[in-house]
């Protein structure tokens, strides 16, 4: 999988090759019955268009099987009412592949889990009957995008973007509107913003200061870290500035730093977060090269988060930065402060 995401998670999509025939076959075009786990309404007339990297994509109705290929849009959908018949696991092996974090948003909803651990499973999906697909965070190319438009409508990450981690606020819009409820996907929107302006009002001492955002342990002799951009929003909503220079050690563009060993001082900020999900996570990742020693580390201006909270900072959906706002602050006061606890549990 691409590496914008956690490594534990990461694997190889494969392509799996299905005639159109094969997949018109699996797929029914009788229109399905009301989804009785919604709790809203659209606010929007169908038919809608949108807009993605491959061209647009019309759905005619309201969609009432919604299959999730992407590995993060669950979320929006949730909050806006629209429980997935699918989702699509990634990592953590949580129930129905949704987190803690959107699990009450599920009412009695339980959505088959897709596993592309082997690539997309095209019949699987077929075999649901989809009305609509959701794949924005999924790292479709264009071939998969036609083998999947052949079961259902289907919408793709948006133009010009990476394919994985394409910006939050442009899935939640085109998703929204995908499904009818595009003023409901711009409230999501002010939502989160309204609660970074609020968390970032509160420490005014937090603006221009340094952070660096890394993954929690290292992976084939190197340590991930994100440069500006990329899931970074998470600090620089609330004043933080991105550590400066780690795109050069990128392998390409939308991609972490890989950072080796001797390279690990190229952390240092006044804040930095690992992204640790165990507790026994922590003395590993400080073992590693003279990490240890960090200044933000020995200061204790270091950041480590337990598994729920590195899952939200990774999915970056309206719902999971609302969890990361509530969960995280304290844990930058202290940090800021030079208190912050060497433990997962802040």
């Amino acid at each position: 999988m691409h590496t914008a995401l956690p490594l534990r998670a990461a694997a190889a999509f494969t392509a799996l090759a299905l005639t159109a025939a094969a997949l018109s076959a699996c797929s029914s075009s009788s229109a399905p019955e009301e989804n009785p786990n919604y709790t809203t309404t659209p606010s929007d007339e169908f038919p809608v268009t949108v807009e993605h990297q491959f061209g647009e994509t019309t759905i005619p109705a309201e969609p009432q099987r919604i299959v999730v290929v992407g590995v993060t849009e669950q979320d929006i959908l949730l909050e806006l009412g629209m429980p997935p018949i699918a989702t699509t696991e990634w990592y953590g092996e949580q129930p129905y592949a949704v987190w803690p974090w959107a699990t009450e948003l599920l009412g009695d909803a339980e959505p088959v889990v897709l596993d592309q651990t082997d690539g997309f499973e095209f019949e699987k999906i077929a075999s649901l009957r989809p009305d609509l697909i959701v794949g924005t965070n999924a790292g479709l190319d264009e071939d998969t995008y036609d083998k999947l438009s052949k079961i259902a409508p289907t919408v793709a990450q948006i133009d010009g973007t990476e394919a994985y981690f394409s910006d939050w606020k442009e899935q939640t819009l085109i998703i929204s509107a995908a499904v009818g409820r595009s003023a409901e996907g711009e409230e999501l929107i002010v939502e989160v913003e309204d609660a970074y302006a609020e968390a970032a009002a509160a420490h005014p001492e937090w603006k221009g200061l340094s952070a660096t955002f890394s993954q929690g342990g290292a992976w084939e002799g190197n340590l991930y870290v994100y440069p500006d951009g990329l899931n970074t929003d998470f600090l620089t909503e609330l004043g933080f500035v991105m550590t400066p220079g780690l795109e050069a050690y990128a392998d390409e563009p939308g991609s972490q730093a890989l950072i080796s060993p001797e390279n690990v001082g190229l952390l240092e900020a006044d804040v930095v977060v690992f992204a640790t999900e165990e507790e026994g996570a922590i003395e590993d990742l400080l073992s590693f090269g003279t990490l240890s020693s960090l200044p933000a580390v020995v200061e204790n201006r270091s950041v480590y988060t337990d598994g729920e909270l590195a899952g939200a900072i990774y999915f970056l959906t309206p719902l999971s930065q609302k969890y990361v706002i509530e969960k995280l602050v304290p844990r930058l006061e202290d940090a800021v402060a030079g208190t912050a606890p060497r433990d997962i549990a802040g």
